[in-house]
């Protein structure tokens, strides 16, 4: 089954096959997303920003060497108690309770480790080769990777965005296993066409992908068109 044919099943999207990128009813989903150690936590950042932006609602995770990865690349030290991080994830995005929240690792009693209770798709952005390895293997050692085993096991969208280089073939292996189940792997590799001039353009481009593999209109850069001068 393709992932259009489970997304339709699903009651998530409509789409008309040929119609192009940004073809997507706008639908208001339950979208996780997960922030491992991987460097590229602004992905994560900007993807967070843009999905509440748009209206959804976000069930934010983070693992421990995301918050470290956090700290490092974006100054943001989110450390703490679950309740403690979730009221500094709310005042950062100025997000209220209902569109966001925020569940410790540990915390497998959380909705979204039931299949009953699974959200409507999943992002791990960026995903660290570790984390991709061990959803690849059906670990279900913690919240995130339970959750990621919820979208295998219920057929949800899960999106993977892996920011790793070189790749070794135990990486490559992981990919096409997951690849093979429907899971989108949407690495973090900025195009050029588009002349980006900033980092942070080269950021929306990634995060862009991101959206469309999720099926969400977006502004975030233009696409390809060789009869427009850059």
């Amino acid at each position: 089954m393709t992932l259009v044919n489970v997304r339709a099943r699903s009651g998530l999207f409509s789409h008309s096959p040929g119609a192009g990128r940004n073809a997507w009813q706008k639908v208001t989903m339950r979208i996780i997303l997960a922030i491992t150690g991987a460097s590229g936590a602004r992905y994560g950042l900007r993807l967070c920003e843009e999905l509440l932006a748009t209206g959804h609602t976000l069930t934010l995770l983070v693992s421990t060497a995301g918050f470290e990865v956090l700290r490092a690349e974006a100054g943001i030290d989110w450390n703490g108690e679950e309740h403690e991080v979730s009221a500094r994830l709310r005042e950062h995005f100025h997000a209220q309770e209902s569109r966001l929240c925020y569940y410790a690792g540990d915390n497998l009693l959380a909705p979204v480790a039931s299949g009953s209770s699974a959200a409507d798709a999943m992002v791990v952005c960026p995903c660290s080769m570790g984390s991709l390895a061990r959803i690849a293997c059906g670990n279900s050692g913690n919240l995130l990777e339970r959750s990621a085993d919820v979208m295998l096991k219920e057929k949800r969208p899960l999106v993977l965005v892996p920011r790793e280089t070189p790749l070794s073939e135990i990486h490559l292996e992981n990919m096409l296993k997951l690849a093979r189940m429907g899971t989108r792997i949407v690495p973090a590799m900025p195009g050029l066409y588009h002349a980006p001039q900033t980092v942070e353009q080269m950021i929306n481009f990634v995060v862009g992908k991101v959206l469309e593999a999720l099926g969400i209109e977006h502004s975030l850069y233009r696409p390809w068109n060789p009869q427009v001068k850059r």
